[in-house]
């Protein structure tokens, strides 16, 4: 058995504390645009048309606002809306916690749609880039919530189970960890081998980050503790299950909309 002891915040200074999950996602942005540049470059003489380098430079002020603002409100909406209605200035206190993946994951989508809108580029090849590049985040996200002591997993008796002082003294599933092997490394193998196939066709890596992330979550929620102020839905179901399952129809949606129409309306 391990002991946690990793301590949230690296260094501190008086009035201002650096923290692990800051870096993670300063660090999951830059990581992720330069990555996205390279992509993009790869594939620079068959994409000229759909978006440059410049562009998606263009792009990241839009999918930051996006993470932040979606992330945010997701969590009200999905997570505590009761307790953020009777106290809504609470919502803009970040800096105290509370961001929804679901969230973050609409915002994106959005703000590459009118970033797509406005400057007449094609929304599905941009955001199978952004899909691509997301498991770095994810990953980095996930270990910093492993570093927090948050999202813990369920009590169990196996011999890699974490001790979580500052919760209890019993063994529990590293779950943050499960999360970030899956929904981070093996994600950003399959959708990158996918992308870089010969068989590729703009639209897949989106379907296939919705599915598969939803496939992953739903089963490392197996492993986690549901939110202590929601519990089970119906006693069965956790929030992140529910939401996970609402992408995965949503991704078999689109690959089989794509499928039919051959990606020819101009919103694509």
């Amino acid at each position: 058995m391990f002991t946690h002891n990793f301590d949230p915040v690296i260094f501190s200074f008086g009035f201002l504390d650096i923290r692990w999950y800051s870096l993670a996602y300063i660090f999951g942005i830059l990581i992720g645009w330069s990555y996205g540049k390279k992509i993009i470059s790869s594939k620079l003489t068959s994409t000229e048309e759909l978006v440059n380098s410049k562009e998606f430079d263009d792009l990241i002020t839009y999918l930051i606002l996006s993470i932040i603002i979606g992330g945010r409100l997701g969590y009200v909406i999905f997570y505590n809306l009761n307790y953020y209605i009777s106290s809504p200035i609470e919502i803009f206190k970040i800096w105290e916690g509370g961001m929804s993946f679901h969230g973050a994951l609409i915002g994106i989508i959005l703000g590459t749609y009118f970033f797509t809108n406005r400057n007449k580029k094609k929304t599905l090849f941009l955001l199978d880039v952004v899909a691509c590049v997301s498991p770095i985040g994810i990953f980095l996200g996930r270990i910093a919530n492993f570093i927090n002591g948050e999202l813990i997993g369920k009590t169990t008796n196996i011999i890699w189970g974490v001790i979580f002082p500052n919760i209890d003294n019993f063994p529990r599933h590293p779950s943050q960890i499960y999360e970030a092997i899956l929904e981070g490394l093996a994600l950003f193998i399959i959708l990158n081998v996918r992308f870089f196939s010969k068989n590729y066709k703009t639209g897949h890596c989106s379907c296939l980050f919705l599915i598969f992330y939803g496939i992953f979550r739903i089963f490392s929620e197996i492993f986690r503790e549901p939110d202590s102020h929601i519990g089970y839905i119906l006693n069965l179901f956790s929030m992140g299950t529910i939401l996970s399952f609402f992408m995965i129809v949503a991704g078999i949606f689109l690959f089989n909309f794509l499928k039919k129409n051959e990606i020819k309306f101009k919103i694509f």
